[in-house]
């Protein structure tokens, strides 16, 4: 028989948040979906969206020159919402994906057993279906791009495939999950232009490195369980050394993010929010604690802080030229 307790902790997720909107707003039998989807945890959303506004940014300031437009120096607001409509429909495909390959997993891991997979509450084929409705979303939000954009969109799904069995065979599944994460900032570039430059390039190369130092944030909360299941991360490998190859880590995205812009030849101050975003990096490396589990979690979306600041330096460094006339 059902006990009390087992019955008052249904619905529950042990490292989701509580008094999230998700949780008054929609009826308790869509909170498992939610919870698949990690509506209720949305600094996955921003992470895997910054590259594609960063790119979007990057690609509409390229070589601009004083006395254009000012908006024609503005990334295209309808793309900005197609890729934040887009990073919501696809990074929920791609937890849910994820928890389908990963529920044996998830039920040895402390603070994952509890998701809806593997606590069963929800069934495999039901699961598959949310996946194909988010899938079919996404789908949806890239046949609004050109064709090499669609393209280019479609083939980032093979490594979206492989990224669940990453942590399987290598120590470095943040690498797979660099490059799948990292997509959009090809993305932006090649829906402006049509085409993949070495100024997207770079970016993207920059973007790999972010994403493998955060998310290395990420899996140290998880060290100590991964190494029981033996699920392989770079927390695992860096270890007592993760410092170390944070500062390597993000001093080298902080270089191709650089390089990506002098590529493009955008206006200098757009290069104020690289700097901001360098302190930001610094900061999280000098307060680390990797045996603090709550504090890498904050630290890990602290993140979100550093997507806005290069965002808003790209932006700014746009306005820069077409102001510059008057002073």
């Amino acid at each position: 028989m059902e006990t009390v307790q087992s019955k008052s902790q249904r619905g529950r997720v042990a490292d989701a948040p509580t008094g999230h909107w998700v949780y008054r707003m929609l009826p308790r039998g869509l909170w498992p979906y939610a919870q698949l989807a990690r509506w209720d945890r949305p600094i996955g959303i921003w992470l895997l969206m910054w590259p594609c506004w960063w790119s979007a940014a990057l690609a509409a300031s390229a070589y601009a020159k004083s006395g254009e437009p000012l908006l024609s120096l503005l990334p295209s607001p309808w793309h900005l919402l197609l890729f934040l409509i887009g990073a919501t429909a696809m990074r929920g495909a791609g937890c849910t994906y994820n928890d389908i390959v990963d529920v044996d997993i998830d039920e040895k891991v402390e603070r994952t057993r509890s998701r809806p997979l593997p606590s069963g509450q929800v069934t495999r084929r039901q699961a598959w279906a949310f996946l194909v409705a988010q899938a079919l979303a996404g789908l949806v939000v890239l046949l609004q791009f050109n064709s090499f954009a669609i393209l280019l969109g479609i083939a980032s799904l093979a490594i979206v495939a492989i990224y669940p069995f990453a942590k399987r065979v290598t120590n470095w599944p943040q690498f797979v999950l660099g490059l799948a994460f990292s997509w959009g900032a090809l993305m932006g570039w090649a829906a402006e232009f049509g085409d993949v430059d070495a100024p997207a390039v770079a970016l993207y190369f920059g973007s790999i490195l972010w994403v493998i130092g955060y998310d290395t944030l990420y899996a140290h909360q998880d060290r100590e369980d991964d190494a029981i299941v033996g699920v392989r991360s770079t927390a695992r490998l860096f270890g007592d050394r993760t410092v170390y190859w944070l500062i390597g880590l993000y001093g080298a995205a902080l270089v191709f993010f650089g390089w990506a812009f002098a590529m493009a030849q955008v206006p200098v101050p757009a290069f104020a929010g690289l700097i901001a975003a360098a302190a930001h990096m610094t900061r999280q490396i000098r307060t680390l604690d990797i045996d603090d589990p709550d504090q890498c979690l904050r630290l890990f979306k602290s993140n979100g802080t550093v997507g806005w600041l290069i965002f808003l330096g790209l932006v700014g460094g746009a306005v820069w030229p077409a102001l510059r006339p008057y002073f």
